[in-house]
């Protein structure tokens, strides 16, 4: 028994420990630009493999200034458009999600009892309801891998970002290290990539297109003539002028 408890202690020893290098680090972006996460070391891990070689890559951190504002105020139309109201989790958004799921699922039973083939039913679409400050809590500092704890540590995190860096810098960090393709991160090399422009001189129009990438960006990138795309994308601009950028 004392064996047990001795390391019990050391599991917990070393999981507080994990959690003030997870604090220590996220304070230091309050004044040190994060030069990768988690996320794009381990898609540079797999590109690399897959390539055999140095990946195609494009990323450029560029200041919250040299950012459009277009683009900004898209991401959020799309992404989160209550970011500077909340505290880091919506929990109204989590419900309605939870609530879409629940439904698409039951839709998808129905149609598996009258199909000849169940086996072919596409599964519901899972619809999330993370925040920005919880996409990049996941992004910056965890693995792709999805289960319970995770989730906690996910929570953890995401009440760190909140607590230590301001809604400007959050969003700051996040259109610097968001993934907009195969190998593309960031809005400057989004813009780049896709409308040979800085991320600066982005269109209101340009912008509510990579705002819609951001869900599926290596599948909208394969398909540029979308038509839920070009839908998705007139929708968010006209939700653009509902919100407000920090």
């Amino acid at each position: 028994m004392r064996s047990v408890l001795h390391w019990l202690g050391w599991l917990l020893a070393a999981l507080l420990a994990l959690q003030l290098f997870f604090v220590l680090r996220i304070a230091l972006m309050a004044v040190v630009d994060p030069q990768s996460t988690a996320f794009m070391r381990s898609e540079a891990w797999r590109l690399a493999m897959a390539q055999q070689g140095v990946p195609k890559w494009r990323q450029q951190w560029v200041p919250y200034e040299d950012i459009s504002p277009h683009l900004k105020r898209a991401v959020m139309a799309s992404e989160d458009a209550d970011f500077t109201n909340h505290k880091g989790v919506d929990w109204d958004a989590i419900e309605t999600a939870w609530e879409k799921n629940a439904k698409r699922a039951e839709l998808a039973e129905k149609r598996a009892a009258k199909a000849k083939d169940p086996s072919k039913v596409k599964p519901p679409k899972v619809v999330g309801g993370s925040t920005i400050t919880q996409q990049l809590a996941k992004n910056l500092l965890l693995s792709g891998e999805r289960h319970l704890l995770r989730k906690g540590q996910e929570f953890v995190l995401t009440l760190a970002l909140e607590l230590l860096l301001d809604k400007r810098r959050i969003l700051e960090i996040y259109l610097n290290s968001v993934e907009w393709g195969e190998g593309v991160f960031g809005a400057e090399a989004a813009a780049q990539r896709y409308f040979r422009k800085t991320a600066k001189s982005l269109s209101a129009t340009e912008s509510a297109r990579l705002a819609v990438m951001l869900p599926s960006p290596k599948f909208f990138e394969s398909r540029p003539g979308s038509p839920y795309l070009a839908g998705r994308t007139a929708t968010i601009a006209a939700r653009m002028g509902a919100v407000q950028a920090p």
